[in-house]
């Protein structure tokens, strides 16, 4: 290093013969940068693991509500228990709105009971889900009112006895 202008040594060779004085702003802002960037135990300086990373690429792409809805459907079991979840799993997510269907009409009405706490569960667990509120359906069975040879009237269901 050069001891008068505290530049290096080949660049203060380089201007001497070009003529050329180093000036005094360069050394300014050279020793701004210089002051906090470069610095060994600064904050900052650190190594991040890969899940730090990986949580800030997802936090900073928006990616956090769509991965906890996937995390809550995976571990629908946890949430709900094991025997709950043997008879109900989660269908659809809108509006804030988790539609939950069921073996039985008798399952339904008994998880509808108990909304309160499993929808506790679920925002302790899976805050960025935005799940206001919960929906249980009963089995899906078929309509006979809708499709290509739908009758008008009570149709079908005469013969039923």
């Amino acid at each position: 290093m050069s001891d008068a202008d505290g530049i290096p040594e080949t660049i203060a060779t380089y201007l001497r013969l070009r003529g050329l004085e180093p000036s005094m702003a360069k050394k300014r802002r050279r020793r701004k940068r210089d002051d906090d960037e470069n610095l060994p135990f600064a904050p900052g300086r650190d190594p991040k693991g890969v899940g730090d990373l990986l949580a800030d690429l997802t936090r900073q792409a928006g990616w956090d509500p769509a991965l906890a809805r996937e995390d809550l459907v995976l571990q629908w079991e946890e949430v709900a228990g094991a025997e709950t979840a043997r008879h109900a799993h989660p269908v659809a997510l809108g509006d804030g709105v988790l539609t939950v269907q069921c073996d039985s009409t008798a399952w339904a009405k008994n998880l509808h009971l108990m909304r309160g706490v499993i929808l506790t569960e679920i925002m302790a667990r899976f805050p960025d889900a935005g799940v206001q509120n919960l929906r249980f359906v009963g089995p899906d069975v078929p309509s006979w009112k809708w499709g290509p040879r739908a009758v008008p009237g009570r149709g079908p269901r005469d013969t039923y006895g």
